[in-house]
């Protein structure tokens, strides 16, 4: 009987350690790519020009009253019509610098710097 309570005991003890070191081995949650925003606004493009790592995730964000673009002189990205507070996000995976417009409003340009 005693022998049966012994190992009852260890398998508790046992039982406690294993939850307790539980949370140090779980793996770190991975980060998501770097990001980084861009906002349209009173017909210009905010940073005007902006510089990423390849791999990061950029979000233009239409803030104005009426629709925009977002379109590489290169082609290398176009995003559809942007109504307000719609988004185009991207990921910039060749380094390069793009030079982009709205195609609606041509005067508006910027510039996309990825290393």
């Amino acid at each position: 009987m005693k022998r049966m309570h012994w190992i009852a005991s260890f398998a508790v003890l046992v039982m406690a350690l294993v939850l307790a070191a539980a949370p140090l081995l779980e793996k770190p949650a991975l980060a998501g790519p770097p990001t980084a925003a861009i906002n349209i606004d009173n017909f210009s493009f905010t940073p005007t020009t902006i510089t990423v790592k390849a791999g990061t995730q950029i979000t233009w964000t239409n803030k104005d009253d009426i629709p925009h673009t977002v379109v590489a002189e290169d082609n290398s990205f176009k995003s559809k019509v942007l109504d307000t507070d719609e988004q185009f996000t991207m990921t910039a995976s060749k380094p390069g610098t793009y030079t982009y417009y709205c195609s609606i409003h041509p005067k508006m340009t910027g510039k996309l710097v990825v290393e």
